[in-house]
């Protein structure tokens, strides 16, 4: 299992295991973390599972497909540090992950 770290708006850190082979979102919705809500249950075309990825993680995550970065200009509180959790799969190498939940969200 591979452990992913949610920080929430207000600091609190929620830690859980995720399976790899699983996006990020789905290991997010089976553990309840609050603030990912995954409305249109993986399709990327909700932007209700994003999260902000701090600098030193971006690297070892694939580049935006053109349907994350449409969908990710039309949501008000995207960043250059914000991706759709539901194109991220989970992988050995993301071990220790730590997301952030963007307050809007909660």
């Amino acid at each position: 299992m591979v452990k992913i770290v949610f920080v929430m708006p207000e600091g609190e850190e929620r830690t859980i295991d995720a399976a790899a082979g699983l996006s990020i979102m789905e290991a997010a919705v089976r553990n309840n973390v609050a603030g990912i809500d995954a409305d249109c249950g993986g399709a990327c075309t909700c932007a209700t599972c994003m999260v902000y990825v701090p600098g030193d993680w971006r690297d070892r995550l694939p580049p935006k497909q053109k349907t994350e970065q449409d969908m990710l200009e039309f949501c008000e509180h995207a960043t250059e540090s914000s991706r759709l959790s539901c194109q991220i799969k989970v992988t050995e190498i993301l071990d220790g992950l730590r997301l952030e939940i963007p307050k809007s969200q909660h």
